[in-house]
């Protein structure tokens, strides 16, 4: 049997005295699209910070193709092709459209994510390439960070909460693109809040609540009231 390229085991993560996870696993194959939904603290970026190095974690608690790299450092992570689309954006204010893309590719790895393929995905970037990246719309901004992301040929692409505050349009036209980047063999997390966005374009789901997987199964087969249940911790 084929090792998952991803896979988490028993994670627990902290901030601190405070237990943010407790015994997280999940597996995502090479090529597979994965959703982690859950309400607000559930633990779904701590589990994403977890796996890019951003929180300790044990070693053997996340493996990438079998090779334990829990608690490395992060700029290690990103060289092995992981690739963390923060929330939030984190655009570099003082730096164009261009040359925050160009940021994205500092790990040089090969695949077929380059400046034309980004604004093939994007058009709207071309004609704002020369602006400052804070001088972008909301929209604008998550695609531009999803582009960075994109920029360095991710072997694994987290993307956390990329629909959060923006109008119900600019979130079908981000899933749309997220749709052509899945189809280049790019394997996806995706954590969000929209389920609904979120389960349209993936295999799988997993719900997050207090820190505890509480639901996990193929997104077209999962029975919408279990999720309901799952997602609020409600009894079934």
């Amino acid at each position: 049997m084929t090792s998952p390229l991803l896979e988490v085991k028993s994670l627990d993560a902290h901030y601190g005295v405070f237990q943010a996870l407790f015994g997280v696993s999940l597996e995502v194959a090479e090529g597979e699209s994965v959703a982690v939904v859950g309400a607000n603290g559930a633990g779904k970026s701590t589990l994403l910070k977890t796996i890019v190095g951003l929180l300790a974690a044990a070693p053997e608690a996340v493996r990438l193709a079998g090779e334990p790299i829990g608690g490395q450092p992060t700029d290690r992570i990103a060289e092995r092709g992981v690739f963390l689309v923060p929330e939030g954006r984190r655009i570099f204010a003082t730096l164009t459209v261009e040359e925050n893309l160009l940021i994205g590719a500092h790990t040089r790895r090969a695949g077929p994510w380059n400046l034309d393929a980004i604004y093939q995905l994007f058009p709207v970037l071309v004609r704002r390439r020369r602006n400052g990246g804070t001088q972008l719309s909301g929209g604008e901004q998550q695609m531009l960070a999803i582009g960075r992301g994109l920029m360095a040929n991710p072997r694994l692409l987290l993307l956390d909460e990329i629909s959060l505050g923006l109008a119900p349009s600019i979130v079908r036209a981000i899933y749309g693109a997220i749709r052509d980047i899945e189809a280049t063999g790019t394997t996806i997390v995706i954590v969000e809040q929209d389920i609904r966005q979120a389960m349209a374009v993936v295999d799988r789901l997993y719900c997050l609540q207090k820190g505890t997987v509480a639901l996990a199964g193929n997104a077209s087969e999962i029975d919408h009231d279990d999720l309901v249940a799952a997602y609020f911790g409600l009894e079934r």
